[in-house]
């Protein structure tokens, strides 16, 4: 039964997509969804593309094992991440009439810019994918033994189908009915842990304090800070993010929609937190943490409530999955392919945009059956452009300081600190020194500049 309500609700919202995929006339159509997203689809693929493997699997594991400590990045950092999207950037992004962050860097510095930009984002999202798809196989793997290459391969195929086909249009209407099987079904658990635990009061109090603290003895203040600053900044830049910002309808919309959605995704997170602290109290230690939420709902849902939740995660890892394969295709079409093909009809570039979404669905399905984890995938993908994206990524939408040379330092040298404290642990913060180092080279590069004369960049739209 359970195997065949999995498939049964895979296909439908494959039929939903590629539905859908009937308006798609034009490259803005597949890219930006025709930018007529109102406040109830912007609300729900904000929330439901944001809500993801690492959301559901990876925090509730991280949490079952180290304690609210472990669930720094989610819901908490990336919540916050969205909350300033809304508060800060939102209105501004969407008043630039652009399509891409590497829209953004051509219109404010130059066309290297825009090339450098597009090259540093483009792993990201597909091990973003990557993860996601690889969580689709574990939840199926764990909740009805499922071949997990079969479950994957399940993921992928689904989700490059109706992507290639209905771009953002089908996206969104797909991440409407994701978000809202996301709600019901992670609302059907948190009540049922609740309920056992014989309220919310004594859930909590029979958690140990220590778990209940964000800090950790075995980490410095400097590695806790660093932990916080990647989801909170390190995604500021993420097209994933800003792609769904730009196909509001207004400034309005694009502000509100933003802060709507990441308060439904802090809400609906804590489901997972709550999971991971009381959780083994239900069913014991787990050999795989991330299997966590799955065993609960195992162990606490009946048979059909229990169909509704494994809907919920497979929601939440295809909205995501969709999410970045498609950012990742616009970046790459508009950025990379179409300044090489000058003079390409809209058709055409439409059809370059579909073909990127196919060939990174299959990169995405090759990094998730590789990869050995969900948590570390994510990590790496929100903090892979180091900070000096987002501190170029700040000064081009608020201010006309420092040009090319200024951004293009920045970005190499937020890059380089990054990847060596990451993999050669020269740092217990690598993404913050990154972002300092980027900052400071930006500013030095920029005042260089002015002081030889070199041109003032264009006036801000």
């Amino acid at each position: 039964m359970l195997i065949a309500g999995v498939i049964a609700y895979v296909l439908a919202q494959l039929a939903l997509g590629l539905w859908m995929a009937r308006r798609v006339r034009s490259q803005e159509d597949f890219l930006l969804a025709g930018r007529s997203l109102g406040y109830v689809l912007a609300t729900f693929t904000i929330f439901a593309t944001w809500f993801g493997a690492e959301t559901c699997i990876g925090a509730a594991g991280q949490i079952a094992e180290h304690g609210l400590g472990g669930g720094s990045a989610d819901p908490f950092g990336y919540a916050l991440c969205l909350l300033l999207m809304g508060l800060v950037f939102a209105a501004a992004l969407w008043r630039r009439g652009i399509a891409t962050i590497a829209d953004l860097m051509r219109q404010r510095y130059s066309p290297a810019v825009e090339r450098v930009t597009a090259l540093l984002v483009t792993p990201t999202s597909f091990l973003w994918a990557g993860a996601q798809i690889r969580a689709f196989g574990q939840v199926l793997a764990a909740s009805t033994g499922m071949n997990i290459e079969v479950a994957i391969a399940l993921a992928a195929g689904t989700v490059v189908a109706y992507a290639s086909a209905g771009g953002l249009m089908a996206g969104v209407v797909t991440d409407l009915v994701q978000g809202i099987a996301l709600v019901i079904g992670l609302g059907l658990l948190g009540w049922a842990v609740v309920d056992a635990a014989g309220g919310l009061g004594p859930a909590l109090a029979s958690v140990a304090p220590e778990r209940l603290s964000f800090g950790s003895s075995s980490t410095s203040l400097l590695e806790t800070l660093d932990a916080w600053a990647i989801p909170i900044f390190g995604s500021l830049a993420a097209q994933e993010l800003i792609v769904r910002v730009l196909a509001c309808r207004s400034p309005v919309v694009a502000r509100r929609g933003t802060l709507l959605g990441g308060g439904l995704y802090l809400l609906i997170g804590l489901i997972p937190v709550l999971v991971g602290l009381v959780g083994v109290g239900f069913v014991g230690p787990l050999e795989h943490p991330e299997q966590i939420l799955p065993a609960v709902a195992s162990k606490l849902l009946g048979p059909v409530a229990y169909v509704l939740f494994i809907g919920a995660l497979i929601s939440a890892i295809l909205s995501t999955v969709d999410g970045a394969l498609l950012a990742v295709s616009s970046v790459v079409a508009r950025n990379l392919v179409e300044p090489m093909r000058p003079g390409m009809s809209d058709r055409q570039r439409l059809q370059v945009s579909r073909l990127c979404t196919l060939v990174f669905g299959v990169l995405a399905y090759l990094v998730g059956r590789a990869a050995d984890g969900v948590h570390d995938l994510v990590e790496d993908a929100s903090g892979f452009t180091g900070g000096g994206l987002v501190v170029v990524f700040t000064f081009a939408l608020w201010s006309r300081f420092g040009g090319p040379r200024s951004a293009l330092a920045a970005m190499f040298v937020g890059l380089v600190l990054w990847l060596l404290g990451r993999y050669l642990g020269l740092t217990p913060a690598p993404f913050l020194a990154s972002m300092v180092a980027a900052l400071v080279v930006y500013v030095t590069v920029a005042l260089l500049e002015r002081r030889r004369g070199s041109p003032v960049p264009p006036d801000m739209p």
